[in-house]
């Protein structure tokens, strides 16, 4: 069985109004991921994933180049310790 982790993800460029938090929701969510997905203020898009090593890194590979429509100029994704995260979903 793969090491269950966890993975803060900030997404930096054209990520809102683009579908990404949808998008990113439904890849997350084929992958079994568990975590959340959202708007920042700034314009930013954050996440968090935790599931299997293999399959968040995964979803990071996803999150540098997101949905057709977005344009990702930077992401940074900071490794935490799981906190028994369930479901995936999009919080506003």
């Amino acid at each position: 069985m793969s090491e269950r982790v966890r993975a803060r993800v900030v997404v930096t460029g054209r990520v809102q109004g683009v579908f990404y938090r949808a998008t990113c929701r439904d890849e997350a969510s084929e992958r079994k991921l568990c975590g959340w997905v959202r708007n920042s203020p700034d314009g930013r898009v954050e996440a968090v994933f935790e599931g299997p090593r293999s399959e968040v890194e995964d979803m990071i590979a996803w999150c540098r180049k997101g949905p057709p429509s977005a344009m990702v100029t930077e992401i940074s994704v900071a490794w935490e310790s799981p906190r028994g995260e369930t479901g995936f979903r999009i919080m506003y």
